[in-house]
């Protein structure tokens, strides 16, 4: 289904099942040309007809083009007469379509590749000159090996005799590198001209339109009627009930459940916040015996996160119940919920992890729902917050979960290990913070790990918990870095963890990425 707010000018990416879908919607979102991602099974002409791209962009993925069953796309993309770019599998399967040529290869190439610019062309106007060479990145085993009719090389490399194509009198384009990831440097220069000179929009979505229309939206979808927010504090649901307020104003109502998974003093600021500085209305609720009664001795973290969503229904129906119910449930929903939670090939739903913010809430109270972010980035979101007036210190802020430390807790949970937890993740961002860090990093938390390990503190030994520390770099959360802090920083921390956090006595810093891994610890693949 298309984007739910008027806009004339769209890009459709057609999804694949590439882990990096998500970054050709926001470079091309950076254009200022607003994009969608849909899964490949969902297009045909009514869907077409009804989305009116201006430009379409097929993603890679991890399938071949040439075995049984192999993800495709409707004939019909082809014959609208709209510019095509295909992007690794989405360029195989282009010159597939089109009666060229796939094979499998024995130069496969992962990783940094160096391209050779053989001849000109739109896509690379203004970027690459003939004869250079620049640094891409690659990830295919299949290559091109003929092209279609109409079709002419433009760059080559070392795996891969058709690296970059073109056939502008179609304009249709194929690159088997990935333009959308960092590590192809010039990369998000190359969708700016397929989006704004080839496809010719005008790069005119800002986030001050995007606001206006929403409100809008709500204000026609609500009508007369009562909305109530759950409000967590983090900068998602914080900038959907701004933003609801400023449609509808006092017929919403939102309500704060305080889990006990809440970081040091975080429910007492919120609460202030709110009702001081947007004076919305606000219940809040102390709910965390009864949570952490339930989770006590719960190791399983999908365990935990379904006793958190199941609960989170029952106190917020009691509350709902209190102040007289509502026809509509406000959400934060972000646009990677919703990708996340659909496969591209139409079968189900490989799912990273399970969204505590759709769990169940709709259903059991009979309400329907408005989720005014659902179509945005979190960066965008945090755009979207600032056009709004919201405080830097609210918008700024690093993710949390909605379940709270409960995933930054590996192995059982317990309330003291909880008090652990939460003392350390204090002194890490109070120094994060005191060393002006915070606002280079994308998230940094503390994490305390199901491990006891020997230690020597005065003349005694010890037998207590390791705390891990995590920081990242990202730009929307999809791919992170970790955050290179130098040496005497981490140990400056780990002294102070130490030694004002009885229960600790290692400290540890995560250096992976994303991929290979996720940012939370606590969150599993399932099915």
């Amino acid at each position: 289904m298309s984007t739910s707010f008027p806009i004339s000018e769209k890009i459709l990416i057609i999804d694949f099942g590439s882990q990096v879908t998500q970054l050709i919607a926001r470079r091309i979102r950076e254009a200022g040309v607003y994009s969608e991602i849909h899964p490949c099974f969902r297009i045909d002409k009514a869907f077409l007809d009804e989305f009116e791209p201006k430009a379409i962009v097929l993603s890679g993925g991890p399938a071949s083009v040439m075995a049984e069953g192999a993800p495709t796309v409707d004939p019909l993309v082809f014959e609208l007469g709209i510019p095509v770019l295909g992007i690794c599998y989405g360029q195989q399967l282009m010159c597939y379509m089109l009666d060229g040529k796939v094979e499998d290869s024995d130069h496969q190439e992962f990783g940094r590749a160096a391209l050779e610019i053989g001849d000109g062309c739109d896509l690379f106007e203004g970027v690459w000159a003939v004869g250079a060479k620049p640094q891409v990145w690659m990830s295919h085993g299949d290559r091109v090996t003929a092209l279609p009719e109409g079709f002419r090389v433009v760059a080559t490399s070392g795996g891969a005799p058709f690296a970059a194509t073109a056939d502008e009198t179609r304009h249709f384009y194929g690159v088997q590198f990935h333009p959308e990831v960092v590590h192809t440097p010039d990369g998000s220069r190359l969708l700016h001209n397929f989006v704004r000179k080839i496809a010719g929009c005008s790069g005119s979505w800002t986030m001050a339109a995007y606001k206006a229309a929403e409100i809008e939206k709500i204000r026609e979808q609500v009508g007369d009627s009562r909305v109530i927010c759950g409000l967590s504090g983090g900068v998602d649901s914080s900038v959907a009930a701004v933003l609801i307020h400023e449609a509808i104003g006092d017929q919403l109502t939102c309500i704060f459940v305080d889990h006990g998974l809440l970081r040091m003093n975080e429910a007492e600021e919120v609460d202030k916040v709110f009702r001081e500085r947007f004076n919305i209305p606000l219940v809040t609720r102390d709910a965390s015996d009864m949570f952490l009664d339930q989770l006590e001795g719960v190791d399983d973290p999908e365990k935990k996160r379904k006793i958190i969503g199941s609960t989170f229904i029952d106190v917020f129906d009691e509350e709902a119940a209190k102040i007289g119910g509502a026809d509509f449930l406000a959400q934060g929903t972000l646009y990677p919920d919703v990708i996340e939670s659909v496969s591209p090939f139409g079968g189900p739903s490989e799912t990273i992890k399970s969204h505590h913010n759709v769990g169940g809430l709709p259903e059991r109270m009979n309400m329907k729902l408005v989720e005014p972010l659902r179509e945005l980035f979190k960066d965008e979101v945090r755009d979207l917050g600032r056009e709004l007036g919201i405080p830097e210190e609210i918008v700024g802020r690093h993710p949390f979960p909605g379940p709270g430390l409960a995933i930054r807790m590996p192995g059982a949970m317990s309330r003291d290990n909880l008090d652990i937890l939460r003392k350390a993740d204090a002194i890490y961002l109070d120094e994060i913070r005191k060393a002006g860090l915070y606002d280079e990093i994308w998230q940094a938390f503390a994490v305390l790990l199901p491990v006891r390990t020997v230690g020597v503190m005065g003349d005694a030994r010890t037998y207590e918990f390791v705390c891990g520390l995590r920081a990242v770099t990202s730009t929307d959360g999809m791919t992170a870095d970790s955050y290179p802090f130098e040496h005497a920083f981490v140990s400056a921390v780990a002294t102070r963890i130490i030694n004002e956090v009885r229960g600790i006595n290692r400290v540890v810093y995560d250096v992976t990425s994303k991929p290979p891994g996720t940012i939370e610890w606590g969150v599993k693949y399932t099915h």
